[in-house]
Parts: structure tokens; sequence; C-alpha cells
């Protein structure tokens, strides 16, 4: 599927929570371990884990914020 369904059952929506957070909390742990860490190869890997998961929340997020845009009543349910 390639754009999201014009009303989102509240299985999908806790769904989309769980998958923001869990990006989110990949994200900052990333960074944190990349700030910590003193090799640099491991660092460069761990920032970059850090922006492939900050990248992957922003998507799903604006896929979200398009499809509130297109259909305002779709999150009413």
């Amino acid at each position: 599927m390639t754009t999201p369904p014009p009303v989102i059952s509240t299985k999908d929506h806790l769904y989309l929570q769980d998958m923001l957070h869990w990006n989110l909390l990949a994200m900052k742990k990333a960074r944190f371990l990349a700030d910590q860490c003193q090799d640099m190869s491991l660092k460069t890997e761990l920032d970059r884990v850090g922006q492939m998961h900050h990248h992957h929340y922003g998507v799903i997020l604006e896929q979200l914020r398009n499809n509130q845009a297109q259909n305002p009543s779709a999150y009413m349910q």
C-alpha cells in the first residue's frame, strides 16, 4: 500500500504511535551511544543509524500529516 487509508482504525493508530516511539527511542539510543564512543568508525556508524531512525520518524509523521490534511475527519474514529 503506497498511501494510507482514508480512515485509520484504533488498532492502526496505536501501531503508528508504537512505530513513532520505536524510531524515536532508537534514534536517541544511537545518538547517546555515538556520543560515548571513542572509536571513530563505530561513532560514524552509530550517527548514521541515528539519522536513519530520525528520517523514518519524519517519513511516518509526514505521511500522517498529509493524510490528515486530505481527510480531516479520518482521525475522528
